[in-house]
C-alpha cells in the first residue's frame, strides 16, 4: 500500500513542479535512475507501466526506496484500468497517472485515498474528471492538444483547475517558462530529462545535474528564492556547560530527539529546523547553516552581492560552504545542500 497520503503527494508535486518520467526493465537501472533524480532534488518519480513484467520490476523498486529512502515518493503512469491500479496500489504506488480518464480507476483511487492523474484533451474531460475528484489533470499529448495556450485557454473559464503536462515539455528554459507561465502547476517530463545516451553511457551525474538545473528554472520562473529556510543553529559550549549538558537540558525540556555525533551533537523533533551542539570550541558565537534547494544557484547569488565562499565540503547528496564574513554579531554562516 501506499507509504505517502495523498495530501502529501499532491503538495510535493505542486511544491516541486517537477515529475521525472521513465521506465526501464532492469529493476538496478531504475533504482539508479531514481537515485539520480533525487540527487538532482525532485522527490517524486513516475515508472510507466510499459514492457514485460513492469509490475514486477515496480514492486522491487518500490520495497528498495521504502526501506532505503523512504522520503521518495513513488508512482505509476500508463495506467488505463482498475486492475492493473490495484496491481500497483498493491505494490506500493503513491500515485496513478494514466494516458485517459477512466471512471473506474479514479473511483478506485478515491476509495484509496491515492492520488489520480488522468489525460484530459478538451475542457469536457477535464470538467468530468474534476467531478470524479481528481486533483490535478494530466494535459496528454501537450504539445498536440495546443500545448501552453491550450492550458490558458481552459483556466479563463475554470482558474481552480490544476495541470500536469506531459509530451511536449523540454528540457529548456524556454520551454519551462512556456508551460508555467501558462498556469501549469507541475510539469512531467521523460526522454527529454533521462536521456537514452545517457542511460547508455551509466551517466547518472547528467540525469542529476539536468534535474537541478530543471527545477532551477522552475523556481526562478515562479520567482522563488534558493534559499530554503535555517537548517540548524549550531551552540558552543561556555561558562562551564559542555555539549553534553546541553543536550539532556534541550532534551528533557522540550523532548528532542538526540542524536551523538563524532564532533557534535544534533537536536531535532519532528518539525523543520535543528540545534546542533558543537563538543569543542569555547565561545558565546554560534554559526548558522542556511538550507539552499541549489548550491551552485545560491553561491552566484552570493558573489553577486559581494559575499564570497570558503572552499565547499562536497560529499554525495551533501554540499556546504561557509560564507568568508561573519554576521555583524561575529556569527559564522554557512549555506548547505543535503539531498532531500
Amino acid at each position: 500500500m501506499s507509504i505517502h497520503n495523498r495530501l502529501k503527494v499532491l503538495n510535493t508535486i505542486i511544491e516541486t513542479g517537477l515529475i521525472p518520467v521513465f521506465y526501464h526493465p532492469d529493476v538496478e537501472v531504475a533504482k539508479k535512475i531514481v537515485a539520480a533524480c533525487v540527487a538532482g532534488g525532485a522527490r517524486v518519480a513516475e515508472f510507466t507501466n510499459r514492457g514485460d513484467f513492469a509490475p514486477q520490476v515496480f514492486n522491487e523498486l518500490s520495497q528498495y526506496f521504502a526501506k532505503t529512502d523512504p522520503k521518495v515518493i513513488l508512482g505509476v503512469g500508463s495506467i488505463v484500468d482498475a486492475p492493473t491500479t490495484a496491481l500497483y496500489i498493491a505494490s506500493g504506488a503513491n500515485f496513478v497517472v494514466g494516458p485517459n480518464l477512466n471512471p473506474e480507476v479514479a473511483r478506485l483511487c478515491n476509495r484509496r485515498k491515492v492520488s489520480y492523474s488522468p489525460g484530459c484533451g478538451s475542457a469536457s474531460e477535464i470538467a468530468e474528471a474534476e467531478e470524479l475528484g481528481v486533483e490535478i489533470v494530466k494535459v496528454f499529448p501537450g504539445d498536440s492538444v495546443g500545448g501552453p495556450q491550450f492550458v490558458k485557454s481552459i483556466l479563463g473559464p475554470c482558474p481552480w483547475t490544476r495541470f500536469m503536462p506531459t509530451g511536449g515539455v523540454s528540457d529548456t528554459r524556454e520551454s519551462i517558462a512556456a508551460w508555467f507561465n501558462a498556469g501549469v502547476a507541475a510539469v512531467g517530463i521523460g526522454g527529454n530529462l533521462i536521456k537514452k545516451e545517457w542511460l547508455a553511457a551509466g551517466n547518472y551525474d547528467a540525469i542529476s545535474e539536468r534535474t537541478a538545473q530543471v527545477l532551477a528554472w522552475i523556481r526562478e520562473i515562479r520567482g522563488v528564492s534558493p534559499i530554503a529556510g535555517i537548517e540548524h543553529v549550531a551552540l558552543y559550549p561556555y561558562a562551564g556547560a559542555t555539549a553534553q549538558s546541553l543536550a539532556d537540558w534541550y532534551g528533557q525540556v522540550f523532548g528532542f530527539k538526540i542524536q551523538d555525533g563524532k564532533s557534535s551533537i544534533m537536536l531535532e523533533a519532528s518539525g523543520p529546523g535543528r540545534i546542533e551542539l558543537m563538543k569543542e570550541g569555547e565561545t558565546d558565537r554560534c554559526h548558522i547553516a542556511v538550507r539552499v534547494f541549489d548550491f551552485d544557484e545560491t553561491a552566484t547569488m552570493l558573489r553577486a552581492k559581494g559575499i564570497e565562499l570558503e572552499e565547499p565540503k562536497v560529499a554525495p547528496g551533501f554540499k556546504a560552504a561557509f560564507l568568508r564574513q561573519s554576521d555583524p554579531a561575529g556569527n559564522q554562516v554557512h549555506i548547505l545542500w543535503r539531498q532531500s
